[in-house]
């Protein structure tokens, strides 16, 4: 069998194939073309045109180990670079719209109603997706201070809350969004292909891509 057919069916990996399977193909060339050259019959030598094709098929395949190492390792370095700068966030205060951690301290949250509101409600659910309050609050991207009320009023138990908000016209929905608030970033950590993760009071998880402000804690 030609070299080249060969090597055409064990050096192109499918697209699913793990970046590991360049490097064992890459081994595997060297070795048939080594055999090739030692069992090659005497009197019909392959012509010099085939080794240089097989050579340069060769040097195409280093090439792309190579590449695919050098693509790896600035990968690594450059999340590297930003797990250190994501260092100086822990502390300071991300705004989100992840979900909102209480325990029973007032949370300030940051309302951005949908144009041609003239009615703004908060849709308070809890962890497991079910709704605990409504409360209507100002049309306005004014700072809103959450007591955390349920529906009759009084507190809700400690825990992670979903908040959105409902842009309404009259009595009709214009726009529903997760309302955004300030939480402490306590981690940063690497979410692998998804990028930087912060981890925030309460272990609420949102990646940094996500975050639309920073500040500085408040007493």
């Amino acid at each position: 069998m030609d070299i080249n057919s060969v090597i055409s069916a064990t050096t192109a990996p499918p697209a699913s194939a793990p970046k590991s399977r360049i490097s064992s193909d890459f081994d595997t060339f060297l070795r048939m073309l080594t055999v090739q050259m030692q069992n090659q019959d005497p009197l019909k030598p392959i012509d010099s045109a085939d080794y240089a094709v097989q050579l340069a098929t060769f040097s195409g395949v280093e090439q792309q180990v190579r590449t695919n190492q050098l693509l790896t390792d600035m990968q690594s370095k450059f999340q590297q670079l930003g797990m250190a700068e994501m260092a100086s966030w822990i502390g300071k205060e991300a705004r989100s719209s992840a979900q909102v951690r209480y325990d029973g301290s007032p949370v300030t949250l940051s309302p951005n109603p949908a144009a041609g509101a003239n009615r703004a409600v908060l849709a308070v659910r809890d962890a497991q997706g079910n709704l605990v309050a409504r409360e209507e609050i100002p049309v306005s991207t004014a700072p809103y201070t959450w007591l955390g009320a349920g529906a009759d009023g009084a507190p809700l138990p400690p825990g992670n809350y979903r908040i959105t908000l409902e842009s309404m016209n009259d009595e009709r929905l214009i726009d529903a969004r997760p309302v955004e608030h300030y939480a402490r970033v306590i981690e940063a950590r690497d979410g692998g292909s998804t990028g930087i993760k912060l981890v925030l009071h309460g272990g609420i998880e949102v990646l940094a891509t996500e975050v639309t402000a920073l500040r500085e804690p408040r007493s």
